[in-house]
């Protein structure tokens, strides 16, 4: 069974509990710090697919980036799924956190039900 990953920025509070309720429950992942090894859009793709969602729900449109590209204003429509993943890929700061995957799910782990979520998808200690 292929082990979890979760794609974290250390500075993040939801990131840190995220981590420590897996820790908690003994889950085997390994941690990615997206900012370092951001996905690329193939990665963003398959991700999206994961989570059942479009890029711009997981876009952070509050940062810093995003209101230089005024991405609050970009339309929300197929055509422009890429345009958003291709801004995703090219600022990972822009990503909501912490994602993580596990088989063929994913979840925004920003609560712990999300974290819970997870869980059962993949191997425990």
């Amino acid at each position: 069974m292929r082990r979890m990953e979760i794609w974290i920025n250390p500075a993040c509070s939801k990131c840190r509990s995220a981590l420590s309720l897996l820790d908690a429950e003994g889950a085997h992942y390994t941690v990615r710090r997206y900012l370092d090894d951001p996905p690329d859009a193939a990665e963003l793709e398959r991700v999206l697919e994961q989570l059942g969602l479009e890029p711009w729900d997981i876009t952070r449109l509050g940062e810093r980036r995003a209101r230089e590209l005024g991405m609050a204003d970009w339309p929300r429509t197929e055509a422009d799924r890429g345009r958003w993943i291709d801004a995703l890929a090219a600022n990972p700061v822009l990503l909501q956190r912490p994602i993580i995957t596990a088989e063929d799910r994913a979840v925004v782990g920003r609560t712990e039900e999300a974290v819970r979520g997870v869980l059962g998808a993949v191997p425990r200690s």
